[in-house]
């Protein structure tokens, strides 16, 4: 009976060194890893905020960069397009995505609300007597 507990609690040991040992091993690796991994998606989203900011000045922008109003979320921009020269012809939502980066979550369900055309203006008016909001549904 104790040889049979022996061998168990030698068996248990021997197990628990072998693990030990292969993460020891193991570790180093994975957090260069990790690390690595870390390092590229902070320059990628760095690359990518940058991209956001100078978006306006590339021609792929496609409007007058005085027509454009950042905002950066939930989308990046909000165009009126005409503005600037005083014959506003429509009003565009722009997010700007690098590489192979795909529209989140937010950013679809923006989309999609925006094609469906349930946009609205409202005005609000503050410091009156008469504080209102006044919605009205665009067509």
């Amino acid at each position: 009976m104790w040889n049979t507990l022996l061998v168990l609690v030698l068996g248990i040991a021997i197990g628990l060194a072998v693990a030990l040992l292969a993460v020891a091993a193991l570790r180093p690796r994975f957090t260069r890893d990790l690390r690595r991994d870390a390092v590229s998606q902070s320059k990628a989203i760095t690359r990518g905020q940058i991209y956001e900011q100078f978006a306006t000045y590339f021609p792929e922008f496609g409007f007058n960069p005085k027509d454009a109003q950042f905002l950066g979320k939930p989308v990046d921009f909000i165009v009126f397009d005409g503005l600037d020269e005083g014959r506003l012809r429509r009003i565009v939502f722009v997010e700007v995505k690098t590489g192979a980066s795909t529209l989140n979550t937010r950013e679809r369900r923006i989309r999609d609300v925006v094609r469906s055309g349930a946009i609205e203006w409202r005005e609000l008016r503050l410091g009156g007597a008469s504080s209102h909001t006044s919605p009205e549904r665009l067509a």
